[in-house]
């Protein structure tokens, strides 16, 4: 999974090991572009993303939406962090996480938090329902140097 390169809202290539080489990353799954509950989870994120950048925590949300309706979701809703496209092919990286709903062809809710290419923390939810704000700040609790 840490070669595995997907396009970004904009089409662009993304290798996923580029999201944590210069310091961690959380890797925030969804399952769809524009649904109640993703775009409540990524707007949360959005409206709380200097803690993260004031953590050194690069944010990315990945779905198996294609790049077109990730971009107008980006534009839409002005996320400030890379939408990653699982589409093609179709849900690679969340089927290697073991995150990929087959009958319904998204990605389930997964969030992961890498740091030095290991995962050191994750978060998953159900499908009907939003991961909380707060249960994702846990995941700066990880990077504490007791852990």
């Amino acid at each position: 999974m840490p070669g595995a390169v997907v396009r970004d809202q904009h089409g662009e290539p993304v290798r996923l090991s580029e999201l944590w080489a210069e310091g961690p990353a959380l890797l925030v799954l969804v399952p769809a572009a524009f649904s109640t509950h993703c775009t409540a989870e990524l707007g949360a994120l959005a409206h709380d993303v200097e803690r993260f950048d004031d953590a050194g925590v690069q944010l990315a949300a990945l779905s198996c939406d294609p790049v077109p309706a990730l971009r107008a979701w980006g534009e839409d809703r002005h996320y400030p962090f890379p939408l990653l496209s699982d589409f093609w092919p179709h849900g690679a990286v969340s089927r290697a996480l073991g995150a990929f709903d087959e009958e319904l062809g998204t990605s389930e809710r997964l969030s992961l938090l890498v740091r030095d290419g290991r995962v050191v923390w994750t978060l998953s939810g159900p499908a009907g329902a939003p991961r909380s704000l707060p249960a994702h700040r846990a995941a700066l609790e990880a990077l504490s140097p007791s852990r």
